[in-house]
């Protein structure tokens, strides 16, 4: 199955302060996003060029919806940390679990998300995404002068899971070890990173 990295996803308890360690890491300020109602989450995200970063947490002014929030949120605890890579895909995977359905303002995708809500091979394998017509997310976002240069995912399962997607994207690596992400960004004040 052939891919092409989307974005990243930084996890947090409270959106200001996951937001906060992302702009003090990388020495920029993140842009306001928006609430996904139907998951009960808001975040706030920065523009990469050809992707986007993304800082997200439940949103304590959601009102009421039925199941597990995505992303792995509802058991997600400690500081802020990167804890989901997507990826755009035209053929959904059974693995990645159901295609749901959403929206937020004019923006419409479809997106991955397990029944449980938790993250394939523990967040190892990529969380899928197909966006409908539109201007991507990406190209939305003001310059942030920031560009990932690396992106590391350490798994027990980590050759099993390379093995299992195509993904011709130099930045992107598999490495057998305890459950991860690392990212690397070339910034306005030199290279960052992010785990």
């Amino acid at each position: 199955m052939s891919l092409v990295l989307d974005h990243l996803a930084v996890a947090c308890t409270n959106l200001a302060e996951g937001t906060a360690w992302v702009e003090a890491q990388l020495g920029v300020k993140m842009q306001p996003g928006g609430q996904h109602v139907r998951y009960g989450t808001h975040n706030t995200l920065l523009g990469l060029g050809d992707i986007y970063l993304e800082v997200i947490a439940p949103d304590p002014e959601a009102a009421p919806f039925e199941g597990p929030r995505w992303f792995g949120l509802d058991t997600f605890t400690g500081p802020p940390r990167l804890a989901n890579w997507i990826c755009q895909t035209d053929h959904f995977d059974p693995i990645a679990g159901p295609p749901v359905a959403l929206t937020r303002g004019d923006l419409a995708w479809e997106l991955t998300v397990p029944e449980d809500g938790s993250l394939p091979f523990g967040g190892a394998y990529p969380t899928l995404i197909q966006w409908k017509e539109g201007v991507h997310p990406a190209k939305r976002l003001p310059e942030s002068g920031c560009r990932l240069t690396n992106f590391t995912v350490s798994s027990p399962e980590a050759d099993r899971v390379g093995a299992m997607i195509d993904l011709p994207d130099p930045r992107v690596k598999f490495v057998n070890g305890p459950a991860g992400f690392s990212a690397t960004f070339e910034t306005p004040a030199g290279p960052r990173t992010l785990s």
